[in-house]
């Protein structure tokens, strides 16, 4: 069972980072104006470090959610597992606050891929913590 869990849990987190991951390195290193004109509106509403800062927030989380379990299962670095659990939550956090600023916004065409993307880090989050030794 742990084996599955952890193929389940891997299986979410892979195209989880990849979206994700894109989407903060594109938030990171675009000029503002061109962010607003691929239709994220609300870049130009609040000032530009916290935009940087949200997409730092995103690149972190998906950091974690890679390195943490890869460092936990791959080199036996028990330790870093909960810092994946971390990151993970960090990251479901700011998805969270991501759906409610854009359903608020009624940008509801924006407001389904942090929505989707916050039940994909709940459900590996979720496979995580069942599959983690400590728990069990």
């Amino acid at each position: 069972m742990y084996i599955v869990l952890q193929i389940i849990g891997w299986a979410l987190v892979v195209p989880l980072v990849l979206g994700l991951g894109k989407a903060g390195l594109w938030k990171l290193t675009s000029p503002i104006d061109a962010l607003a004109a691929a239709g994220l509106a609300w870049v130009k509403e609040i000032p530009t470090f916290l935009v940087r800062l949200v997409a730092l927030l995103e690149i972190l989380g998906v950091a974690g959610i890679i390195l943490a379990p890869a460092a936990s299962q791959f080199l036996g670095f028990t330790w870093a597992a909960i810092w994946g659990v971390l990151a993970a939550a960090g990251l479901a956090l700011t998805m969270l606050v991501a759906a409610i600023m854009h359903v608020a916004r009624g940008e509801f065409k924006h407001a389904w891929i942090p929505i989707v993307s916050l039940f994909v880090i709940s459900a590996a989050l979720t496979a995580v913590l069942i599959a983690l030794p400590s728990v069990n």
